[in-house]
């Protein structure tokens, strides 16, 4: 802004207006007692319990607490900034609002934009006007005549038409000087630099006007009537029209109902308008982009459950899943998002047309619930009754959940997540953990050459491990992961393995899932991977070892030119070092603390003594 607006005009300002006046305007008020009463324009109710005081000029909802003076209720009901709340104030008052001086570069780009925004207006009207006189009307008429539009519908969208031809807004705007950068800078007209010249945009198209929540026009969309190409232009990114932050139709919806409880997304302007025509007012579209953060965070503002409205074919469930992605971090409590696929080959504006506005309804009651499109989409991509299967839900699922936002919905849906695979929360996060440790990359080096990974179930196949590299570091936690890969793959070394119980002081991750596989191999000579896995997979307690081991054993192989043998030694031999290390650091700790036992000075003594070379 081009300076701060002075406090005592504010003042005066609020002493000029009459609250009730601003309010009335939006919300339907009847007379009780010295006070105004209505329903509240912020949260839903049957019984009236917003007051309205013009003695105070003040303003309170009984039922949810909202309240303030005409400059707070401006914002938060036209979801207007400080100085757009007293400009549109000033201008119910008829005044001009002063501004203290500020730097000159701010006032310029205040006018700029002002400018901006009246040359939108300005060709808006032309647009219009060119809809009812132009010499082509007729087949734009017609187009819309087609489509099921009636001539209240396109007056209530401010629907236009902009002839053929290659200078009809430049001559319109003749008369203004620099109306040509002007109308470059709107996004209007175009510049060829290679031959100096400026021409119009759009052309033989049918002109939707793109309004923000004031009604102001900050763009266009245009639908091509004859071949050109695009189908559908927009307007350029612009100091006034940033397409991932406006929806097509939401002045409108809001313009129609000061009470609404939901809104449709689709994609199309005439999606937005034929649903209109039959009834639906409360559908919104994006602007040639997907659905953002931005919009999803205003809409919610507004309403408290959205409907994503998709086409049923491959692509729209690509769409869905992409919007899915966007609303996870974004819902909360209260909020209701939902996902409607229609009939392959059909839109929004088809379907209506077709099925007239009931049976439309209908289907966006229908309309499946975020959770349960959640989990459908998920499970349809994995085999639940595998290992493996639940492995990849889990592995998928979890980090989404994790995104969302603390809510009773992210901790329902994390207790669904348990029930599908039979799992604690604590240990799908031990897969998910396992996952992100072994995925990072490495150069690749002699040794990624792998055996093919042990499978877990003996009636399937053994799968080729993943195009995945090892890392190349040797981290605490690679170290536990690389013995009990060695032992899937090789379990009969098991038998000359230090005993499972020497490991159980040692503070590794999965340390606990090597310590009972050696503990079994162990303890039953015979035993294999298909003997584990008939003893284990029925048994809750060992049920997430098998999905660990299963994803151990794929994820972090065994090298094909390395004695295992070997490796397996000395892989122990380093986990018990560390053992020993932890012991010994404990002692001296405690030593500096307390006296020692004399069990205790003993095993200090034995600690120290391996440790000389």
């Amino acid at each position: 802004m081009a300076g701060r607006i002075p406090q005592h005009f504010i003042d005066d300002l609020l002493a000029r207006v009459n609250i009730v006046d601003v309010i009335d305007g939006r919300v339907k008020l009847k007379r009780a007692g010295k006070n105004y009463s209505g329903l509240c324009p912020f949260h839903k109710e049957k019984s009236p319990s917003f007051s309205v005081s013009p003695d105070k000029q003040f303003y309170y909802c009984f039922g949810c607490g909202a309240g303030g003076n005409a400059l707070g209720f401006l914002m938060e009901y036209d979801r207007l900034n400080f100085p757009e709340a007293v400009d549109e104030l000033a201008k119910l008052a008829g005044v001009d609002v002063p501004r203290d001086e500020g730097r000159p570069a701010d006032h310029q780009r205040e006018q700029e934009i002002k400018r901006q925004f009246e040359a939108l207006e300005h060709s808006n009207r032309y647009f219009q006007d060119m809809l009812r006189s132009s010499s082509e009307r007729e087949r734009a008429i017609g187009y819309l005549k087609q489509r099921g539009l009636s001539g209240q519908i396109a007056a209530a969208f401010g629907i236009g038409y902009a002839p053929p031809g290659w200078d009809n807004l430049l001559q319109h705007f003749a008369h203004l000087e620099n109306a040509a950068p002007l109308l470059e800078q709107s996004g209007m007209v175009i510049h060829n630099e290679d031959k100096q010249r400026y021409y119009d945009r759009f052309r033989d198209r049918i002109m939707f006007p793109i309004r923000d929540v004031r009604g102001r026009v900050l763009g266009f969309g245009g639908r091509v009537l004859g071949d050109d190409k695009p189908k559908y232009l927009n307007s350029p990114e612009t100091p006034t029209f940033h397409k991932g932050r406006e929806l097509y139709g939401l002045y409108e919806a809001r313009k129609h109902s000061n009470q609404l409880d939901r809104l449709l997304i689709v994609e199309g302007y005439m999606d937005v308008v034929s649903l209109a025509q039959h009834g639906i007012h409360w559908s919104v579209a994006t602007l040639g982009t997907a659905t953002t953060a931005q919009h999803l965070e205003r809409l919610f503002k507004l309403v408290p459950e959205v409907i994503f409205c998709f086409d049923g074919d491959a692509a729209g469930r690509q769409a869905a899943q992409r919007a899915l992605g966007v609303t996870l971090p974004v819902i909360r409590d209260g909020q209701e998002a939902r996902f409607l696929f229609l009939p392959d080959g059909e839109d929004p504006d088809t379907l209506v047309r077709r099925e007239g506005e009931a049976a439309f309804s209908e289907r966006v009651t229908q309309a499946l619930p975020l959770s349960e499109f959640f989990f459908r989409q998920l499970s349809e991509e994995a085999d639940l009754s595998s290992m493996d299967g639940r492995a990849r839900f889990s592995n998928q699922a979890l980090p989404l959940i994790q995104s969302m936002q603390p809510s009773l919905l992210k901790q329902m849906m994390l207790d669904r997540i348990c029930e599908i695979t039979g799992l604690s929360l604590e240990q799908i996060s031990s897969v998910i953990d396992l996952h992100q440790a072994t995925s990072t990359p490495a150069a690749p080096t002699a040794e990624t050459a792998s055996q093919p990974a042990p499978t877990l179930n003996p009636y399937q196949q053994a799968r080729p491990a993943p195009a995945r590299n090892k890392p190349t570091q040797s981290g605490h936690r690679n170290l536990v992961n690389q013995a009990i890969s060695i032992l899937l793959h090789r379990p009969d070394l098991a038998r000359s393995t230090p005993p499972a119980a020497d490991f159980a002081s040692i503070s590794e991750t999965n340390i606990g899932v090597l310590i009972r596989l050696l503990h079994y191999l162990q303890q039953e000579p015979e035993g294999s991977l298909g003997t584990l896995l008939v003893d284990w997979q029925d048994d809750p307690d060992h049920r997430a070892d098998l999905m660990l081991l299963n994803e151990i054993s794929h994820l972090d192989p065994v090298m094909g030119d390395v004695d295992a043998t070997r490796l397996l030694e000395d892989t122990l031999n380093r986990l018990l070092g560390r053992r020993h290390e932890t012991l010994l650091d404990q002692l001296l700790k405690k030593s500096r603390q307390a006296p020692l036992t004399d069990d205790e000075k003993r095993e200090l003594q034995l600690l120290l003594q391996s440790r000389q070379p």
